[in-house]
């Protein structure tokens, strides 16, 4: 649920927190669903790990009336076809490849969202309800349930958005085979003795965002976005602290006629330890094109250019359509 959605939003460091209007709302912040004037729908796919692992995200939003909207989304993460080499060896310690198996890992994540406009012009806040199931093969299988608010304003051309992610805190409860579990105990003397645990906790998270776009000779605009991305632990982010770590985004998009869009952005600012125990900043660039077409929109987001990180670049797709098209 961390790693974000839709290839614009990626193009421009995740900085959307204020700006996000459309049905990718749901995720970045879900008060801006009220920018909606019909149905939208979305998709994307991403493949990491040199095609290892597969993400993908579907997602469908509607106002319900003029102050009022609601969403639904779905995210998946998975690796497929692992071997499972737990039972290679039989107990005659003989190596025999026919008890070779295959399982996949999956996580996928459902989003309820609902947005609504304030007596207070200029005011919107928006809510999500989060299910979470997590599958591990035969071995392991989990539920969790979490919550989510946002709230955006808007003056003068100026937007201000503020998202906090699991907001009462989501919790995972875990359910572990435990017959699955006994195969592997002794795979290794000393190791695997011991049940895992089954609770898994995700802590509250907070994006604070200010955007503003400016429009010059009708044809052009410049949509200009700074996030302060806020974790309540001590982390490796450029400020960090045993209260909050802050790592800041900022991201540009450049547009032409309300059709083509070209995007920048820089993100991911991290204290990265060298092999000489020194510490240097890392970050992550991102650069990304769009382009629209009567209620179409396809974007493509390339993302940590130059390997500034710890995981390879990604390059990333998506789809947004303003279903109303098909009326």
């Amino acid at each position: 649920m961390n790693i974000g959605v839709d290839a614009a939003a990626l193009g421009m460091s995740n900085a959307v927190t204020a700006s996000t209007n459309d049905v990718n709302s749901g995720y970045w912040n879900p008060a801006g669903l009220m920018g909606l004037e019909d149905s939208q729908g979305a998709l994307m796919h991403a493949s990491y790990f040199a095609n290892i692992a597969q993400y993908d995200y579907a997602a469908f939003a509607k106002p319900i009336d003029d102050r009022s909207a609601w969403g639904i989304s779905l995210i998946r993460f998975g690796v497929d076809d692992i071997l499972n080499t737990t039972q290679l060896i039989d107990s005659e310690g003989n190596i025999d490849y026919n008890r070779i198996s295959k399982f996949s890992t999956a996580d996928y994540g459902v989003t309820f969202s609902y947005a609504r406009s304030l007596q207070v012009p200029g005011w919107q806040y928006g809510v999500n309800a989060i299910v979470i199931r997590r599958v591990i093969g035969k071995f392991a299988n989990s539920w969790g349930f979490g919550f989510d608010a946002g709230i955006q304003f808007e003056r003068n051309d100026w937007k201000v958005g503020l998202m906090v992610r699991d907001i009462t805190t989501t919790y995972n409860i875990w359910n572990i085979d435990e017959d699955e579990f006994e195969k592997i105990s002794n795979a290794i003397p000393g190791e695997n003795q011991d049940l895992p645990e089954s609770t898994e906790i995700t802590l509250p998270k907070a994006q604070l965002g200010i955007s503003r776009k400016f429009e010059y000779r009708y044809d052009y605009s410049i949509l200009a976005a700074f996030n302060l991305n806020m974790q309540f632990a001590q982390t490796n982010d450029i400020i960090s602290t045993s209260a909050v770590s802050i790592d800041p985004a900022l991201g540009f998009e450049f547009g032409y006629t309300d059709m083509v869009f070209l995007r920048a952005g820089v993100g991911n600012f991290q204290q990265v330890r060298q092999l000489d125990d020194s510490e240097k900043i890392g970050f992550q660039p991102n650069i990304g094109v769009g382009f629209k077409y009567k209620g179409i929109q396809v974007d493509y987001a390339l993302t940590d250019i130059g390997d500034q990180s710890v995981a390879l670049y990604s390059n990333i797709f998506s789809v947004k359509v303003d279903l109303g098209i098909f009326r």
